[in-house]
Formats: C-alpha cells, structure tokens, sequence
C-alpha cells in the first residue's frame, strides 16, 4: 500500500508498454504520464521548486512565475498548491482548454498569450511577458525551464537511472525535444557512464531546435521558436523530425489500441516507428521511448476531427 502527504510523492517511474505488436517494431514505451501532474513535468517542476527553496531564492508567500505551453503549468501549478505558494502561468493560445482549466481548478493565475514575436514567436512573447511580470517585484520568481540546470537534473537523477535500471542493455533512446531538458539530462546520464545506447531527439516541423526553419505548430509539448539554451548536440547521435499529422496518426492508432496517450507521445513514437524501421528493420533491438504525457488534455484537439482539419496542410473542409 502506498500512502502519501503531497501530491508530489507519487510518481510511477517503473511502468512500460510492449509496442510490438500495436506498431509494428521493438519499442518499450516509458509512461511518465501516472502522477497527479498527468506527465513528465513533475520531475522537472519538483526539483526546480526543491532548488529555489534550498537556495533561499523561493521563500513562503512568493508567487512563482513561469512560461509553459500546458504540463509544466498544470504540474507547477500542483506544487504551488501543495506548498502554499501563487502561481502565475504564462501560456499561449495553443495551450489546450484541458490544462487552462486544470491550472486554474488549483488556483493558478493563467496569461494566455495570443500575438507571437516576429522573432522566436509564441515562446519569445511569453517569456517578454515573464519577464514584465518579474520586473521591480521582489516577491516574484521566475524558475526559468529553459536554462535552469534543475530541468535537466531531474531526468539525470531521476529518468535516466530508471531507464538503465529497467534495460542495463538498452540500444537505442527515443527522446522528445521540447525545452531538451528530458533530453540533455537522460544523454548525458547515459554518457557519463559510458554506456553506448544512440539517443535519438524526436522534434517537429516548425521548430527552430537543430537548425530547422521556424513554422506554425498547433500542438503543444514538443518543438521551440528558440534555441534551447540547454542543448548540448554532441550527446545527440540523430534527430528524427515529425509533421503534425504523423502526431495525430500515430495518437489515434494508439488509441485504437486502447492507449490514449497525448500529442507529444504520438510525436515520440511515430519518429522512433519510422527510425526503427529504417536503420533497424527485422532487428531485435532493444529501444525505448519515452512518453511525457497522457491523452486527457488532447480531447479537443488531436482527437477532435474537426480541429485536426483546421491543422495546417489539411485538406479543406467539405
């Protein structure tokens, strides 16, 4: 029997599904999505929230600010809840209906940013507004995920380890790239061991991370209009790049499997499908994925027929 105090204490870091047989090649699925945050972000929003109080930098009756474009806000927003803190969340119009209200069921204050910076786009006005937020108020901090050494810890300590723990002989890791805290923080786990695995950065079309043109992208998780500050390329062996339809595809054909995961997770696994299947065709390999989220907040999106035909590419309605 499990008991706990704070939502926080719980986090299932050990449960993993076979995908052979769903989608057609080797991959263990890692679920992050099994904690009252509802994905991976937990990790990171714990140890920056841990790492601000040991520093003195957060103290009782400050108010935490932070750009988010949904799970981080929504597991920030938790924290902030459970250790008697506000928290103001800075979002964009992209940010699902699901996770506003989430956030705001535990008493966060949500911004929701509507006109993207020529320059940097979504990511760059929210972060101007951060900013504005922070300026000339003393009782507020900024976590910063995007260069707060914590975001990538998290998944040194924590996601990395459970990995190898669970697969001493893993091959190949599938990593999503959003803010590459996840990322930079499971590869260089894997490199300061030693351990010879590939890990392979999964992004989107539109993303600016490794050097692709900056684009509209309507699903939120995965992908940035600015260089993260955290990457590290040379602990990255290959990227796989994923259009949003292969996302919602790959969501779908899951979900007709009886696993509703959501859009970051579809991104993950078609991109590691589609690797799998060129450099490793007919191998047992031993591959592993990881999956940040669940589908809950994607209801009105990626499994909504008609917002998936508002995408942009889609052909028109009839």
């Amino acid at each position: 029997m499990t008991v706990i105090r704070s939502p926080a204490e719980f986090d299932s870091g050990d449960l993993y599904v076979d995908l052979r047989e769903s989608v057609g090649v080797p991959l263990f699925l890692k679920c992050e999505g099994f904690n009252f945050a509802r994905s991976i972000k937990l990790k990171a929003a714990t140890e920056m929230v841990d790492g601000a109080e040991r520093r003195g930098v957060l103290r009782p009756g400050m108010t935490i600010v932070e750009s988010s474009s949904g799970n981080l806000g929504v597991a920030l927003s938790m924290l902030a809840a459970s250790r008697g803190y506000q928290f103001v969340c800075v979002t964009d119009a992209r940010c699902t209906v699901s996770s506003r209200r989430m956030m705001r069921a535990l008493g966060a204050e949500v911004h929701v940013i509507t006109e993207p910076k020529p320059e940097g786009g979504f990511l760059a006005a929210r972060i101007d507004h951060v900013r504005e937020l922070c300026a000339g108020e003393p009782g507020v901090v900024w976590l910063n995920q995007y260069a707060n050494p914590d975001n990538c810890g998290a998944h040194y300590r924590r996601t990395g380890p459970e990995i190898l723990a669970a697969f001493p002989g893993v091959e190949v890791l599938f990593v999503g790239a959003g803010t590459t805290g996840t990322l930079m923080g499971c590869a260089r786990y894997l490199r300061d061991r030693r351990h010879d695995a590939k890990v392979v950065a999964i992004d989107v079309v539109g993303s600016v991370t490794f050097g692709g043109p900056a684009g509209v992208r309507m699903i939120p998780g995965l992908g940035t209009g600015i260089r993260p500050a955290q990457l590290d390329e040379s602990l990255v062996d290959d990227v796989v790049i994923v259009e949003e339809r292969e996302t919602v595809a790959m969501c779908r054909e899951l979900a007709a499997r009886g696993f509703v995961f959501g859009g970051s997770t579809g991104t993950v696994v078609s991109g590691a499908r589609r690797w799998l299947a060129r450099h490793r065709p007919d191998a047992d390999v031993v591959a592993v994925a990881i999956a940040p989220d669940l589908g809950e907040s994607y209801l009105d999106s990626v499994y909504n027929d008609d917002w998936v035909r508002d995408l942009p590419g889609s052909p028109p309605k009839p």
